[in-house]
């Protein structure tokens, strides 16, 4: 007979004796969470996994609030690459959020550990609260998959009791390239109950998102005729049919196209992560443009662009992505309160939302992720790809083409999906088109931060997909 107790104690009876095993980490637990009026009923854990050498990740584990024994469990990584999952937690789809004075704790209503046990991951090393003795930050795709597979099988040697229950591999953004890297380790490890991955706005091929962020743009009216008309004479030699790879023009003439079009996209002031959203501080006023013979529109990666890049080397760039705004979370993360109560040494650095030094020394092994993908799917695991559609970071646009792509037999066309609104109503929540093991969805009205931008929504998603059932 086993009863599971409080405070992660398992409880053995053999025989009329009782053994005392620990279930947890008790160095690791948070026994209070600072600026909360009211303590949460569910445990959660602060400390760090073993990678290679002397990296050490810094996770942040919550327990589920309904079913830890049997519901699921949820690795969570932001992108960047080089920006901090606590993001995820604090900002997104966690159980807290931080008010403005970076000092108050409030609760999340569609926090994902209703449902889940959630693990957010900071990586690579650098990143957040991780770090390694050595200081060298610079690493690859494979690298990090590597180390992440690491971390994640050092949790488990923590936490035993939870390597039965079903695993997922999830992530925003850069997490596009971080999440099926990892579960393509995962899934031929036979001690991991792998079920899936789920990737929101994430990055899935370069040059999809590139080309496909030109017909976004057009399509939202960001330019007008004579700019379309100009690239598809000199990009697509005139011929606009189906899909035009705006990018992979020579002449320099469509270059110069693709220049403009990109300068509106990026250097206008528009906020890249939600199109109909504020840019958080105002437009900054710049005559810098972007290189005239750059070949490719710049992607998600705020690191990535070209205006980016010669911000960074004249010091005039935060560390926050551009329109976004982390400073009470940095705020708060940083008091010397917080960071004890998570278990930081003093000689980690101080938190930020995405590492420079990371972001600049971090080199990309995948142009797209096909390979992964089809990888996961030929193991008979579920996926689902989702997208803010008014993202113009990572578009909804072209991760359809890349799932497209795949060539996946379709299981039921492009419909509507359905949550029910603060006021008891049902709205419509976006679109779904299911294919066989992949779901491909569109959230309406959401940026590239999805839980941020549509809580509700995207909490009712969440539960669609453990649910196996995206319901009408």
């Amino acid at each position: 007979m086993m009863m599971k107790f409080m405070f992660g104690v398992t409880v053995l009876s053999i025989f009329g004796l009782f053994i005392f095993v620990n279930a947890a980490v008790p160095a690791d637990m948070i026994s209070s969470m600072p600026g909360l009026k009211v303590q949460p009923n569910f445990k959660q854990y602060s400390g760090y996994l073993k990678a290679s050498g002397t990296k050490k990740l810094h996770y942040w584990f919550v327990e589920s609030q309904r079913n830890p024994k049997e519901d699921p469990l949820v690795l969570w990584m932001n992108g960047g690459p080089g920006c901090s999952s606590v993001l995820g937690l604090l900002t997104e789809h966690g159980p807290f959020r931080i008010m403005d004075d970076g000092k108050t704790v409030y609760y999340n209503n569609a926090s994902w550990n209703l449902l889940a046990n959630m693990i957010y991951l900071e990586a690579p090393a650098g990143v957040g609260f991780s770090y390694s003795d050595d200081k060298n930050y610079t690493t690859s795709d494979d690298m990090v998959a590597h180390n992440n597979y690491l971390a994640l099988k050092d949790f488990f040697s923590k936490y035993p009791e939870y390597s039965s229950n079903a695993f997922y591999v999830t992530g925003e953004s850069y997490g596009g390239v971080y999440v099926p890297t990892l579960s393509a380790l995962v899934v031929d490890d036979k001690d991991i109950n792998f079920q899936g991955m789920v990737i929101g706005n994430g990055i899935t091929s370069y040059d999809l998102n590139d080309n496909s962020l030109i017909y976004f743009a057009y399509y939202h009216g960001l330019f007008g005729e004579k700019l379309w008309d100009g690239l598809v004479k000199y990009c697509c030699n005139g011929n606009f049919s189906g899909q035009c790879m705006f990018t992979k023009g020579t002449s320099t003439e469509c270059k110069e196209y693709v220049t403009q079009a990109s300068q509106l996209v990026y250097a206008s002031g528009l906020n890249i992560y939600n199109l109909y959203g504020e840019c958080a501080g105002g437009v900054q006023k710049s005559s810098l443009k972007f290189d005239a013979v750059k070949e490719k529109i710049v992607s998600h990666n705020f690191e990535e662009f070209q205006l980016t890049k010669q911000l960074v080397k004249s010091n005039r760039l935060l560390l926050d992505p551009p329109c976004i705004n982390a400073t009470n979370v940095a705020t708060y993360l940083n008091t010397v309160q917080v960071r004890t109560t998570l278990h930081i040494p003093s000689v980690v650095q101080k938190w930020t939302s995405c590492s420079g030094e990371v972001g600049a020394n971090y080199i990309r092994d995948y142009m797209e992720m096909s390979a992964q993908y089809k990888k996961i799917l030929a193991a008979k695991k579920r996926v689902m790809v989702y997208n803010g559609d008014v993202d113009m970071a990572c578009n909804f646009l072209g991760d359809e083409w890349f799932v497209e792509n795949l060539e996946i037999d379709v299981v039921a066309e492009r419909l509507e999906w359905f949550y029910e609104a603060e006021d008891g109503s049902k709205q419509v929540a976006g679109f779904v088109k299911q294919f066989k093991d992949l779901d491909l969805v569109t959230v309406r009205g959401a940026g590239h931060m999805v839980p941020t931008d549509k809580p509700l929504p995207a909490f009712q998603m969440f539960k669609n997909f453990l649910s196996i059932k995206f319901k009408k």
